[in-house]
Parts: structure tokens; sequence; C-alpha cells
């Protein structure tokens, strides 16, 4: 039977994490968002050297593990970077964060790009836009509308992988969890309400997404 009293005492102990996470979160999607954009100009524009850095980049962190690469990022690159041996465990997870979403989102974001109507792109040219005022008032506001839904389900799959952190010895909710369960032998109460809680946040975050896309879309509505 379910220790319902435990699991109400460690609410309250879990949720002082959860800022914690959703900072890491919130930082990686920062910046995973400006690496993802750069990164789809290059793979739209095709120049050739850059590209092939993109795709060489786009595909390794596509097609390892994000537990390996926070690994890599924490325990690996110190032994040949001595700069990063101070590198403490939130760090190493925010960047492994960051540049292994930003990998899935250029590509999210090149797709959102070329799905634009090429005639617009014309007719944008032919009346003198530049290609930057092409890209500002044209481009960029379609692209934007077309990837938020995908965009805001990678913001919700890196709050869910900020778990892994603990692994780094980062104490956060996950981390929190780990230790209250060893201490008490009630893994079933903890892992439940930290699934809980998690559970939440997803659905908040899903309604606030399902508010913005229907915002995005009115002008597009007939």
């Amino acid at each position: 039977m379910l220790n319902v009293e435990y699991m109400w005492d460690l609410l309250p102990v879990l949720l002082s994490y959860l800022p914690l996470t959703l900072q890491m979160a919130s930082i990686a999607m920062v910046f995973a968002l400006i690496i993802a954009c750069l990164l789809a100009v290059v793979r739209v524009s095709k120049v050739p050297v850059l590209n092939g850095a993109a795709l060489l980049f786009i595909s390794f962190f596509r097609g390892t593990p994000l537990l390996v690469q926070l690994f890599l990022f924490y325990y690996g690159l110190p032994q040949l970077i001595n700069a990063l041996i101070s590198i403490n465990g939130v760090t190493a997870a925010v960047l492994g964060l960051t540049l292994h979403f930003s990998a899935y989102m250029a590509e999210s974001i090149r797709a959102a790009i070329v799905g634009i109507d090429r005639s617009q792109t014309e007719a944008a040219l032919s009346i003198g836009m530049t290609q930057s005022q092409l890209m500002q008032r044209i481009i960029l506001p379609q692209a934007t509308r077309v990837a938020t839904p995908t965009l805001m389900n990678y913001y919700i799959d890196m709050i869910k992988a900020t778990s892994l952190a603990f692994t780094l010895g980062v104490t956060e909710m996950m981390g929190a969890t780990q230790k209250e369960a060893s201490g008490s032998f009630l893994y079933l109460e903890a892992f439940l309400m930290v699934a809980l809680i998690y559970w939440v946040v997803v659905e908040v975050l899903s309604w606030g997404q399902r508010r913005l896309e229907t915002h995005l879309n009115k002008a597009y509505q007939r």
C-alpha cells in the first residue's frame, strides 16, 4: 500500500528543486535556439565548407545518446582541455542539452524555412526587397509559426532530459528523489511523486503551447 503521507511530505522537498530543473532547461533552450538558427541558415545557404561542418555537427549530436554526450563533456573533455577540469555538473548538463537539442531544432527550423512557398520569395525580390528584408518580413515570420509547435515540444523534452543531470552529481529533482528514496527505501512513492510533478509541468506547458499556436494561427484563419 502506498505511503501517501510520505509522498505528501516529500512534495515540497522535490518542488524546491524544480526551479533548478526549469533554469537548466530554459538556459539550454535559449542557447540551443541561437545555435539551431545559425545551423539552419548555413544549411539553407549551402555554403560548401560550413554546410559540411553543420552536417557533421547535426549527425553526431543526433546519432549519439544524450547520456553519452553528458559524460563526454563532464568526464572526457577535461582530460584534453585543462581549463575544463573545474567544470561543474550544471554547466556540463546545460552544455550537453544545448548542443544535443540544437541539432534537432536546426533541422526543424531548416524545414520550416524551406517549406515557405518559393513564389513569395520571387515576388518579394521582384519588388526590390533585399535578402535581409526578405528574411525578416516574409520568411522568418512564417517559419516561426510553422516551427513553434515543434520547438515547444523540444523544450518539453529538454525539461524531462534534465533528469539525466543527476548522473553528473547535480541535485535537481531527479537527484533529490534518488537521495530521498535511498534514505527511506520508499522507492515507489518517491519516484511516483517526481513522475507526477514532471507530468503536471508538462501538461501546463502543453496548455501554453496550444494557446500560443492558436494565437499564431489567428492571422491565417478565415
